[in-house]
């Protein structure tokens, strides 16, 4: 999880915000994109990622997931 100094917030206030702007990061931050110069999408797609951004996509999937599961509401969200 990044940590953001003094009084930074994320624009976005939706549910999922955080991990999908760590996922952003590391996927703009990996070899792939800076070197190879996909797009984030490509490198997800050639499975050309770091582990840790493969981490971050399954929790970002487990965190939309768990917005349309009925049973969610009584445990809250996944996700940070």
């Amino acid at each position: 999880m990044m940590r953001y100094e003094g009084n930074e917030k994320l624009a976005d206030e939706t549910s999922c915000a955080g991990v999908r702007a760590d996922l952003k990061m590391c996927l703009l931050e990996s070899e792939c994109c800076r070197l190879d110069k996909k797009t984030p999408r490509q490198c997800l797609q050639d499975n050309s990622v770091p582990p840790e951004c493969q981490v971050l996509r399954n929790t970002f999937y487990e965190c939309k997931r768990s917005l349309l599961d009925n049973r969610q509401r009584f445990r809250g969200h996944k996700g940070y």
